[in-house]
């Protein structure tokens, strides 16, 4: 068998299905922050902003994100993508029952215990990638924020759950918000990657432009121009009505910001603000993500990090 990013992120030769001996929790969270700070994101996952006590826990969580994405889309084929994460909820469910094997689940057992975590985010994060095995088209944008329901809300009330926040309804909703407006942002900014290289379409049917779009959308990211002259207008059109969809979600979750503590706002404050501004690329490369990948550069990324420490102060929606 060929050896894949998911054999090598996840450690499958040394702690994959069948291997029950397990390291040290020392050793395991070692292994975890190993992973977090060599895979790379938008921005740092331990970041300066993230509290020092709570270094190893932010890098445990993220690990278990990090290793069920990869199982779902890096482990060779849908096949082997469906028994692997069905192995990965099994590991989830001994690990809040008092056993693990895997060092992510041996880290992830104290975080759990420390910072009194529940099983259903979890869960509901490899019901996402599962999801994903089974579904690549989506009919209408409420499908489409039911699937962020799943694969990124549970992400930002764990991150709540870390700093030791209240997870009160308001905060959760807007919460919620925030984590499907920075998924959705993340489609529209991958669509074109999406395709090529998962064969999944995440903006939904309902948006459209023609019953003969997919075949076009294909014909464009395989060659890199559009197969016709009215493709990538057709394609703006449609772009610019999802992103226009998406901004009111990040209003409504902004109010985050100032129901959290003040030492915690910057680190929340970078992710938002992240969010919206690769949002703001795509309208500024006038939404031809078919073509390319919008990104932030590393200038802006350093701006933003240095314009972080400024964000314990109360904000109003009007930052947006």
């Amino acid at each position: 068998m060929n050896v894949t990013k998911a054999d090598r992120t996840v450690g499958l030769d040394r702690f994959g299905p069948g291997c029950e001996s397990a390291p040290t929790t020392e050793e395991s969270r070692a292994w975890c922050l190993r992973l977090t700070r060599t895979h790379g994101e938008n921005f740092h996952v331990l970041s300066r902003f993230v509290p020092a006590d709570r270094v190893g826990d932010f890098a445990a969580v993220y690990a278990f994100c990090r290793c069920a994405d990869d199982l779902g889309d890096e482990a060779g084929s849908t096949e082997r993508a469906t028994e692997l994460l069905a192995w990965w909820r099994r590991e989830l469910h001994r690990c809040f029952e008092g056993d693990a094997s895997h060092p992510v689940f041996v880290a992830l057992r104290e975080t759990i215990q420390r910072r009194s975590l529940v099983q259903a985010p979890f869960d509901d994060l490899i019901s996402a990638f599962e999801m994903d095995q089974r579904k690549g088209r989506y009919d209408t944008f409420d499908d489409v924020l039911g699937y962020c329901a799943l694969s990124a809300n549970p992400v930002g009330r764990l991150v709540l759950a870390l700093l030791g926040e209240p997870l009160d309804d308001e905060s959760c909703v807007a919460s919620d918000a925030i984590c499907t407006a920075l998924q959705l942002t993340n489609h529209w900014q991958d669509a074109r990657r999406d395709l090529l290289e998962r064969d999944r379409i995440y903006i939904p049917r309902d948006a459209w432009a023609t019953a003969d779009f997919e075949q076009r959308f294909l014909a464009t990211v395989r060659q890199g121009y559009a197969p016709d002259r009215e493709f990538l207008g057709q394609w703006r059109e449609m772009t610019r009505t999802v992103v226009e969809r998406t901004w009111p979600l990040f209003v409504r979750g902004h109010v985050l910001l100032d129901r959290v503590a003040p030492q915690h706002r910057p680190l929340l404050w970078l992710f938002v603000e992240g969010g919206t501004r690769t949002l703001r690329e795509i309208e500024r490369w006038n939404y031809e993500t078919c073509l390319s990948r919008p990104k932030l550069s590393v200038v802006a990324k350093a701006l933003l990090l240095l314009r972080a420490r400024w964000a314990s102060v109360p904000m109003s929606r009007a930052a947006l």
